[in-house]
């Protein structure tokens, strides 16, 4: 065998052994990505009304923060499996439905303003966190409310679904508040039921009421109060154990994090007035937000 046709065997075997590669790489996929890939769909899950994170726009577009993360990751789905066509499409979800929803495999993935925590890990897995908040409350300004102790005997209004639910709850009972807690499914619901005078005190993020407040109709007439009764970590939502699908997710917003491409959008929602009616959450980065951008990471607060 000559030099000539010994190098060209060598290069068909590189060759092959390359095919089988591709080919491996291809039946080693799992979980959402295998999904994806075999269905040529994604399925993203949003919210509807958790403003400035997911909620809908003008046209009925999803916009918003976490939004932004969403449009990103998809992004790097349609690079990761080389499908640039990939069909998308759009689930509204609320707090009640999102996991239940996302477990049954009728959506793939969701970012909005979903909080992190050790109970929601037993059935869930979540990216690197994209927003901390902390729990407070939307009073009136001209209100005497400045804390939990002044809500005793009143009515206060949570999301239904949410950890500011259980949060309240807990609260509630251990130190006998005889608070009276609404529960509407949404945070558009649970701020009309403040506004109309149902409740005293909407309980919630402050990021999502500084949100609600851009809605009003005149938003001096609302002021956020107390000390925060705890801090979350907003994720992204993945099915759990979903390894693949999660370091996807996670390098997507830690690149984003750190390039400054999160914190370009952080001050698009929460600095500048944004749509529909041109509100500004007027809430500059706070430093637990720094920190992440400079050290992305999935830990849960609590």
């Amino acid at each position: 065998m000559n030099k000539k046709t010994k190098l060209t065997k060598l290069v068909l075997s590189f060759a092959m052994l390359g095919l089988m590669s591709g080919a491996a790489v291809a039946e080693e996929l799992s979980g959402t990505l295998a999904k994806i890939k075999d269905s040529g769909v994604i399925v993203v899950g949003h919210r509807e009304s958790s403003i400035p994170f997911s909620y809908y726009g003008d046209n009925q577009e999803v916009i918003g923060y976490s939004q932004d993360y969403s449009n990103l990751i998809v992004e790097a789905v349609k690079k990761e499996l080389n499908l640039p066509n990939l069909k998308v499409k759009y689930l509204p979800v609320t707090s009640k439905t999102r996991i239940q929803l996302l477990n049954n495999y009728t959506y793939d993935f969701e970012c909005g303003s979903t909080t992190n925590n050790l109970e929601r890990q037993k059935t869930v897995s979540f990216s690197d966190t994209i927003f901390i908040v902390g729990t407070r409350f939307l009073v009136k300004a001209d209100s005497n409310i400045n804390s939990i102790n002044d809500l005793k005997g009143k009515n206060v209004v949570t999301t239904a679904g949410t950890t500011s639910e259980i949060r309240l709850n807990q609260i509630n009972s251990k130190e006998n508040l005889g608070i009276r807690i609404i529960t509407p499914k949404d945070h558009g619901d649970a701020f009309n039921a403040l506004e109309t005078g149902r409740a005293v005190a909407f309980l919630m993020d402050d990021a999502l009421l500084a949100g609600e407040r851009s809605r009003a109709i005149n938003p001096t007439e609302w002021k956020i109060v107390g000390e925060p009764l705890s801090y979350e970590a907003y994720g992204c939502m993945v099915r759990k154990d979903d390894v693949q699908f999660k370091q996807l997710m996670d390098k997507t917003i830690a690149d984003a994090q750190k390039s400054g491409k999160a914190l370009e959008s952080y001050n698009k929602w929460f600095t500048q007035p944004v749509p529909p009616k041109g509100a500004n959450m007027a809430l500059e980065i706070s430093p637990k937000m720094v920190e992440l951008f400079a050290n992305p990471n999935d830990k849960a607060l609590d």
